[in-house]
């Protein structure tokens, strides 16, 4: 773990080890998250939608979607 100073106008510096990770480049967009006493800061995606598709393909491996749907659909009317 490193340090940052946070400066005047509450700006900081990102390391460049961190800038070199995560390819940043001057003008990217970053996102930021508030969780409890930390702050997670990430690049934003181009594409939402590029950047989640296939998330946890590994949970509907084997399922098929149209008898999911329909097991869905039918426990409504129960």
């Amino acid at each position: 773990m490193q340090t940052v100073k946070v400066r005047d106008k509450f700006r900081i510096t990102l390391p460049a080890e961190a800038r070199r990770r995560l390819g940043i480049r001057p003008g990217d967009r970053l996102i930021y998250d508030v969780r409890r006493n930390s702050v997670l800061l990430m690049r934003e995606p181009e594409s939402y939608a590029e950047q989640l598709a296939g998330l946890h393909a590994d949970i509907w491996a084997g399922v098929d979607p149209v008898e999911y749907v329909r097991r869905e659909r039918g426990a409504w009317t129960r």
